[in-house]
C-alpha cells in the first residue's frame, strides 16, 4: 500500500494547497543516488538556487522534505537529485518511483543560494558534496549566472567515482546545449574530487583549500573579497568549514535581505 501510487490511484487523498505532479524520467546513478524529472505547474515560479518541499503519500499521510530544484527556472519541467535512505522516512518510497507516478510539492519555493544574495564580483565558487551539488546543477544551466560572474567554478566532492556521474553529466550537458553552450563559453570550470578512491583529485574540498591544492590545480588566486563569491551546500561539517575558510578569508556572509560574499544553504537535506 505505501508503494508510489499512479496518479489516477490517488488523486482523491492529494492534499489541497499542493501541487501533484507526474514522474517524466528518472536515472539511477549508484545504489545511493538518483535523479527524476517531473512535469512543472504553469503557476509555479522559482529563482534558480532554490529549494522546494516535495513529498509522496505515505499510506494516508502526505511526508515532504526539502530538495533543491536541480533543474533552471527556464526550463519547462523540474529536476531533482537525491540520496538514496533504505530507511528514510521519503527517500525509501521515493527511490522507488517510476514515470507515470505523481509526486507532490508544496507551491512556495525558498532558500539562500540565490544570485541575489550575493554582491557583485568576477569568480564564482559552487562548493557542493555529495547531493549537495543539486542546487548548483540550476545555477549552472542558468544563464544569469554567467551574465554576472567571468568565471564559475564547481568543486564537487564525493567518497567515490562513481557518485560524481552527475556532475560530469552536467557539465557534458551544458557544453553541447543548442544555447547554453554558447552562453557559457569557457567560463565554467570543474574540480571533481573523491576521498575514498584513487582519482586525479584527490581530498575534501576544504584540505585542498586549507593546503593551497586547489588553486594551485586551478591556476587561480587564493579568496579576495574583492573578487571572489562564494556559495556552499553539503554536510553540515563541510559548510562549517568552508564557511570558516571563506570568512578567513575576509568574505562576509549574505542572505536574501542582505547580499554578501557567500552564502549557504542550510536547509537543504544531505
Amino acid at each position: 500500500m505505501n508503494a508510489p501510487a499512479k496518479t489516477e490511484e490517488f488523486v482523491p487523498a492529494i492534499p489541497a494547497g499542493v501541487f501533484a505532479e507526474t514522474v517524466t524520467s528518472v536515472q539511477h546513478y549508484t545504489d545511493r543516488l538518483f535523479r527524476f524529472r517531473m512535469t512543472r505547474p504553469e503557476s509555479f515560479r522559482f529563482r534558480s538556487g532554490e529549494f522546494a518541499m516535495i513529498g509522496l503519500m505515505v499510506g494516508d499521510k502526505p511526508v515532504y522534505r526539502a530538495y533543491s530544484i536541480a533543474s533552471p527556472s527556464w526550463d519547462e519541467e523540474l529536476e531533482f537529485f537525491s540520496i538514496k535512505v533504505p530507511d528514510g522516512p521519503l527517500t525509501s518510497y521515493l527511490q522507488q518511483i517510476k514515470p507515470g507516478d505523481t509526486v507532490l510539492m508544496r507551491k512556495k519555493p525558498t532558500g539562500t543560494l540565490v544570485l541575489d544574495a550575493l554582491t557583485p564580483g568576477k569568480r564564482l565558487y559552487m562548493f557542493s558534496t555529495g547531493t549537495g551539488i543539486a542546487p548548483f546543477a540550476s545555477l549552472m544551466r542558468d544563464p544569469e549566472t554567467y551574465e554576472k560572474f567571468d568565471e564559475v567554478i564547481l568543486t564537487h566532492t564525493c567518497r567515490e567515482v562513481s557518485e560524481l556521474k552527475y556532475g560530469f553529466d552536467l557539465v557534458e550537458e551544458i557544453r553541447n546545449h543548442e544555447f547554453l553552450a554558447e552562453v557559457v563559453g569557457n567560463k565554467l570550470r570543474h574540480y571533481a574530487t573523491v576521498t575514498r578512491e584513487d582519482f586525479p583529485f584527490q581530498g575534501r574540498i576544504t584540505d585542498l583549500i586549507r593546503n593551497g591544492k586547489m588553486f594551485a590545480d586551478l591556476g587561480v588566486p587564493h579568496f579576495d573579497p574583492a573578487v571572489d563569491r562564494g556559495m556552499i551546500c553539503g554536510s553540515s561539517a563541510m559548510l562549517k568549514e568552508t564557511k570558516a575558510l571563506l570568512e578567513e578569508a575576509g568574505l562576509v556572509e549574505g542572505s536574501n535581505n542582505k547580499p554578501g560574499e557567500f552564502v549557504i544553504e542550510r536547509a537543504f537535506v544531505d
